[in-house]
């Protein structure tokens, strides 16, 4: 698999084998199902813990069931409980946080989209003594919001990758679509494309709204004949953005970030030329790994510093092998 090399970061995992857990979903708090995992046996000797993990994701982003995957068979092996909670909503996504603290949780994992929004809560989780680790999104802000490391991709170095992809096949014209206007990791997405091709354009959309997405990309290519690829920021967007080209009967390719078991299908098939992955599942995997790891012997992962889990780029060349993983939950 074709990777950028862009800076060092440590990735530090136990391996350990795998047993269910009990997980509190943001949809009435039931208990989740693990999904099991190869290997599953003897859970880790340590005291059982309990961790919120608490994400921006939006009702029906399939990015956001692989993040979850990779903390739930973290959670199985490390003797965690797992409260899962998400709110695309600053203000609410705050508050679940804030609920996490009153239920005196032993450690937070979050991601900051919005940071201004969540900064006080956070503050106020570590001046509670919870430890906190950020994922995804934020990490220019991580550590300034009380974070001992973060878990994605550097937003801004991924948008450079593909747009030193695009420009090195010859795309002189691309419409970046960032689907949350405000949110710092789809905004830096953009500007890293916009640094390499710098007649990139920005279109936002509304990304709760699939219709709308459709129809304002399609609008778009229609007005923009010199378009020559959009860009979709996650596999859903990239999905509906497939549609806007027939609907405008347009001749632009299509690129994406982010990777699901259809878009890696849609890069075999030869209609998404590539896509950049951050490899949500070990986003998720980590950060709670990471947490257990603070609580059993003070362990801080990263060396107060990023972990980076991407950007890799899946194409044509790589897709067949990644689409196995795609399908099994993974990638």
């Amino acid at each position: 698999m074709a990777k950028f090399s862009w800076r060092k970061a440590a990735v530090v995992a136990a391996v350990v084998p795998l047993v269910a857990l009990s997980a509190c979903s943001s949809q009435g708090g039931k208990p989740a199902d693990s999904g099991g995992g190869a290997g599953a046996g003897q859970v880790a000797g340590t005291d059982r813990i309990k961790v919120a993990l608490i994400t921006h994701a939006a009702a029906g982003d399939t990015f956001w069931d692989i993040v979850r995957k990779g903390a739930e068979e973290a959670s199985s092996k490390d003797n965690v409980e797992l409260l899962y909670t998400s709110d695309p909503e600053a203000g609410r996504q705050a508050q679940l946080v804030q609920q996490a603290i009153d239920q005196k949780v032993d450690g937070i994992a979050v991601t900051v989209a919005t940071p201004d929004a969540l900064k006080d809560v956070l503050k106020k989780a570590t001046d509670a003594g919870i430890p906190v680790v950020s994922l995804n999104a934020g990490e220019s802000v991580s550590s300034q919001l009380g974070a001992f490391t973060h878990f994605g991709s550097n937003e801004q170095l991924a948008g450079e990758a593909v747009g030193t992809r695009l420009a090195a096949e010859g795309y002189k014209h691309p419409v970046c679509v960032i689907q949350q206007q405000g949110h710092v990791g789809l905004e830096a997405r953009c500007a890293g494309v916009k640094a390499k091709v710098p007649a990139t354009e920005i279109l936002y959309v509304d990304g709760k709204d699939m219709t709308a997405v459709q129809s304002t990309a399609t609008a778009k290519l229609q007005a923009s004949k010199d378009a020559d690829v959009i860009i979709g920021l996650g596999a859903p967007i990239t999905l509906t953005l497939l549609k806007s080209v027939t609907d405008a009967s347009s001749s632009s390719k299509v690129a994406s970030f982010d990777l699901n078991a259809e878009l890696a299908q849609k890069i075999v098939d030869g209609q998404v030329i590539f896509t950049v992955d951050q490899q949500p599942w070990l986003q998720g995997y980590m950060s709670v790994d990471a947490l257990w790891q603070a609580k059993r012997g003070g362990f801080k992962i990263g060396g107060g510093q990023p972990v980076l889990t991407g950007p890799t780029i899946v194409d044509k060349a790589n897709a067949s092998d990644v689409l196995k993983f795609a399908q099994q939950g993974v990638r």
